[in-house]
């Protein structure tokens, strides 16, 4: 048994430094609780979970929106040892078949706005035996939370939990076909806790705001998770909308805040319409892609100053690569340096991590990180290509592609399974996308590669148009794009009502290489 401390312990230590600070506040219940009273909650509803059945190992899948519930639920889980497997509120009821069945869930945990799809995925569920319901109209299969909640005992549950013991499985969102369970273990998410807390210097007397969807990592593990460890308090949004935030910060002198590059510029639009005080907000964090410079202006002028960047993914716990605050302006675009304890290299895809490329050149992102995944659950092959290690150390090969420049910043391009070779020349779909986007007859585009008899691939975009476009105008833009070399011009256009994405929003460009009839050649 090891002495090193466990998602569980990171509670219980906080709890005993600052029993009588705020922990959780949730709006939408009218709940604010101490850190005493919180972590007694915590148990009362981890010891009801044994008493249900639920033993160390055992998964345990919530359909949930941000809410208390959902918080006590990780915490309950990770004092027994249980797995905690959090589903996108937004799947519909085939996708939380899969992902329930996948993990081997036995008991779920959803609400009144996830009841319609759980109820359709409820008869094919093959090991969930007990469900647990947080809003008031239970249905009859299921049992009130509240309910659950006073039934546990307040004392602490007695089990052995270890380091090494899985904490969650977090599936990824599917991007490249069927979603896969990421398993992390305790260590290496309390040493994610360590990293955020550095990196974004939280302290017990900060106040964060939870908007964006805590079943993902990086609301969860940077900043819920950090944000408990050292004592801060937790404002929980059950979902986001910008004058709820923007009066919350108000309310509740907010001074930490994770958002999408969207999100921010929708709170920034919205800021400057309104009379609220935001001055307490010191830092925000922000993920998934690069801020906007004008989005950015437009959020230091309205909001703070201040902005951090994270860069990685739900294998690596997700902060991989930080864009520090003083970077924000100067590095416009890119991805920053390595986390705290983090290393990355950049190599000729699926090579070596020994082979590095130029500086400035073009490889594939790898990174080494103490908090890297365990394995994809049941998924070896997937595990063994991800997962390599070399001379001692353990390499994640993250499939995007990107270069460092000659300050050591690091530049993401594309993912490595999207990029084009036609002709013997790579082509980034990314940088196609960004010409198409600017055409004011553009709504939405995504470029593929389709096979060729003579250049081995052909580019194909596939665009949501508006204001008449047609495959000719289109060409005829891209032609005279100066930031568009020839050979990298679409030679298809098909025009398309939607794209096709996964829950999270994130476009499934293997859906588009299946075969179609293309609506537009040049």
């Amino acid at each position: 048994m090891s002495n090193y401390t466990t998602i569980g312990d990171t509670l219980e230590q906080t709890v005993e430094r600052y029993p009588d600070r705020d922990a959780i506040i949730d709006p939408r219940a009218e709940q604010r609780f101490t850190y005493a009273e919180f972590d007694e909650r915590v148990n009362r509803v981890a010891n009801a979970l044994r008493e249900r059945g639920i033993e160390k190992g055992d998964r345990v899948a919530t359909v949930l929106h941000n809410s208390n519930e959902f918080v006590l639920t990780v915490y309950a889980c990770a004092k027994i040892g249980a797995v905690f497997t959090p589903l996108n509120f937004r799947l519909p009821g085939g996708e939380i078949e899969y992902i329930v069945n996948d993990a081997e869930a036995e008991l779920l945990v959803f609400e009144g706005a996830t009841r319609e799809a759980v109820e359709a995925a409820r008869p094919a569920l093959e090991s969930v035996d007990d469900y647990v319901y947080i809003d008031e109209d239970v249905p009859s299969y299921a049992t009130a939370f509240d309910e659950v909640l006073e039934s546990g005992a307040a004392d602490p549950p007695e089990v052995d939990v270890d380091e090494d013991d899985a904490y969650a499985f977090i599936y990824t969102s599917g991007t490249t076909g069927r979603p896969k369970g990421v398993v992390h273990e305790h260590r290496s998410m309390v040493d994610h806790n360590l990293l955020c807390i550095a990196e974004m210097n939280v302290t017990r007397d900060d106040v964060g705001l939870s908007v964006m969807p805590l079943y993902h990592c990086a609301e969860l593990h940077c900043n819920l998770f950090p944000r408990v460890q050292r004592g801060a308090t937790t404002v929980i949004h059950h979902e986001f909308e910008p004058q709820a935030a923007l009066e919350a910060i108000e309310e509740y002198d907010v001074s930490l805040l994770f958002a999408a590059p969207t999100a921010w510029n929708a709170l920034s639009l919205t800021a400057a319409e309104l009379d609220v005080d935001v001055s307490s907000l010191r830092i925000g964090l922000y993920g998934a892609a690069p801020m906007p410079e004008q989005v950015l202006e437009n959020c230091r002028t309205q909001l703070c100053e201040d902005y951090l960047q994270a860069y990685g993914m739900t294998e690596i716990g997700p902060a991989g690569v930080i864009q520090r605050p003083a970077d924000q302006l100067e590095k416009q675009g890119c991805a920053g340096l390595p986390a705290l304890n983090h290393e990355v290299r950049i190599v000729e895809p699926d090579a070596d991590p020994d082979e590095h490329v130029s500086q400035g050149e073009i490889g594939e992102i790898l990174i080494a990180s103490p908090c890297t995944m365990r394995e994809y659950w049941n998924r070896p092959e997937a595990t063994a290509q991800s997962l390599r290690e070399h001379q001692g150390t353990t390499w994640y090969y993250t499939g995007d592609l990107g270069y460092r420049d000659d300050d050591g910043y690091l530049y993401v391009v594309d993912r490595k399974d999207d990029m084009i070779v036609s002709g013997g020349e790579n082509i980034y779909p990314a940088e196609v996308e960004d010409v198409l986007f600017a055409h004011d007859g553009v709504e939405e585009a995504a470029v593929v590669g389709e096979p060729d008899e003579e250049w081995g691939e052909r580019v194909v975009a596939y665009v949501v148009g508006e204001n008449g476009v047609d495959a000719t105008g289109l060409d005829a833009y891209a032609r005279e794009s100066e930031q568009l070399a020839d050979f990298k011009r679409p030679r298809e256009y098909v025009f398309v009502d939607e794209l096709p994405k996964n829950p999270s929003g994130k476009v499934q460009k293997f859906k588009l290489r299946e075969p179609v009839d293309a609506t537009g050649s040049v």
